[in-house]
């Protein structure tokens, strides 16, 4: 497209140089023939007027003015001679004396028909020698004769060619400068667009960071900024993409891993029972091993099942009493809780009001309980507890155990992320909790974070909109 462009506007700008060069040529050659003409028609009119007084002077002396007109005119035409100009006087339509350079003109330049009392410019071209000629006719008594000036305009029309020549040159070197600059212009322009071509092509290829300089205001810096825009949201998608296909591959690998391990616990303990000759007591062991993974792997299929029915990214509209939510919680997790000699100690000051689902932010709460439980060593203390903070509705689940570092802190939201992988298979664990939890967090527009120590325990808090 720049070729086309460069050619297209070097053909443009060549025929308007050139028109303007063949215009101002012109218009010197008429300003020259015209300065000639005036002065053919200045000469003509001052030997015009003193040939006729020599002729009035001669008739007066009783002589023929026809027969002594190569006397009157030798001095005439010996003035001329020497600018290559010619003199010519006719008599009834015939030459009756012609200057040597006039004579020379003969076959190119024949006798006007002017009638009386009237003048005719004639501009004739003779081989290589242009000549502008005047011719008059003579006043009564003398209007049978006529002068014919012939003036020589080689030097007029060499010197304008010279000129012409000059100015095409001129033209001509001006044309180059202009198509370099041209040139240079048009890349300056096009600098931009290569860039666009330049960065999509990277981009093409995988290098999403790629970014155009954008310098100025115009338009293509307009659609460079706007390239820009789009090559950001590019990348943003395909990061959020890379993400995800990772997130779940790991997912897959998590899972794939978790399910490796209690299929072949069972396997081998069902196999063991079926080969190996086994007290009723050894086979007792066996079975009771046996529905324990089972009973892990169908816990892990209930969340997995909550995970997908969360991923839906719907709340049911409703108003959730803290209160009930409290209480419904500690009627599920006291159990639980005294299994490991934990007390569970529930604070609400208020009954506060949150906009959200009963069923999801109870499965939530429990979870994070259950995590509290499973950190917490016998006769510790784990507090639940609800309270208004600015224009948020706060509830902080926080206990007094193994705590976390930040490293872990960081993934712990991860599916199928462990802290402690061995401690917490014993448990009973899928790594799903927390996973589900954040999940029920984004659902309710709320923000779910974490206070944890190595040693000093862990405080998680959830903030709900008013």
């Amino acid at each position: 497209m720049k070729k086309k462009i460069f050619f297209v506007a070097l053909v443009l700008f060549m025929v308007f140089l050139n028109s303007m060069i063949l215009m101002v040529s012109i218009i010197i050659l008429k300003d020259k023939l015209s300065v000639f003409r005036d002065k053919c028609l200045a000469e003509h009119y001052v030997i015009a007027s003193s040939l006729i007084g020599d002729m009035q002077a001669l008739e007066q002396r009783g002589n023929n003015v026809e027969e002594n007109i190569d006397n009157l005119m030798r001095l005439y035409s010996r003035y001329l001679q020497g600018k290559g100009n010619g003199l010519g006087v006719a008599f009834l339509g015939e030459w009756i004396y012609e200057s040597p350079a006039f004579a020379a003109e003969e076959n190119t330049i024949r006798l006007p028909d002017t009638g009386y009392n009237q003048e005719r410019l004639v501009y004739m071209e003779n081989g290589n020698r242009p000549v502008l000629c005047v011719y008059g006719s003579f006043p009564a008594p003398w209007q049978d004769y006529g002068l014919m000036y012939m003036g020589d305009l080689s030097d007029i029309v060499g010197s304008w060619r010279h000129t012409k020549n000059i100015l095409f040159l001129t033209g001509a070197g001006t044309m180059l400068v202009m198509s370099f600059f041209l040139f240079q212009f048009l890349n300056i322009i096009f600098r931009p667009l290569r860039q666009i071509s330049s960065t999509s092509a990277k981009i093409a290829n995988g290098n999403y960071g790629s970014r155009i300089p954008v310098h100025g205001k115009d338009e293509i810096s307009s659609v460079a900024h706007n390239f820009n825009l789009m090559a950001g949201q590019v990348e943003t998608q395909i990061r959020q993409l890379e993400d995800a296909a990772e997130q779940k591959q790991q997912f897959i690998d998590n899972f794939s891993h978790e399910l490796r391990i209690p299929l072949t616990a069972i396997y081998g303990y069902a196999e063991y029972i079926q080969k190996a000759l086994c007290s009723e007591e050894e086979r007792y062991e066996c079975t009771q091993f046996i529905m324990s993974e089972c009973g892990r792997l169908q816990n892990m299929a209930y969340q997995l099942l909550n995970m997908a029915l969360l991923g839906r990214d719907e709340m049911k509209d409703g108003d959730c009493s803290l209160k009930e939510l409290f209480i419904q919680s500690e009627k599920i997790m006291h159990l639980r809780a005294a299994e490991k000699r934990v007390k569970l100690t529930y604070d609400l000051s208020d009954d506060y009001i949150v906009r959200g689902n009963m069923e999801q932010l109870l499965i939530l709460t429990n979870n994070l309980i259950d995590n509290a439980i499973k950190a917490s060593g016998q006769e510790e203390e784990i507090r639940i507890l609800a309270y208004s903070e600015k224009s948020n509705i706060v509830v902080e689940v926080e206990d007094h155990g193994i705590g976390m570092e930040a490293q872990q802190v960081s993934h712990i939201t991860e599916a199928f992320y462990r802290i402690d992988k061995a401690r917490s298979r014993a448990a009973g664990g899928a790594g799903l909790g927390l996973a589900i939890c954040e999940k029920i967090i984004r659902i309710h527009h709320a923000d779910m974070s974490f206070i944890s120590k190595p040693g000093a325990g862990t405080r998680v808090k959830l903030s709900f909109p008013v």
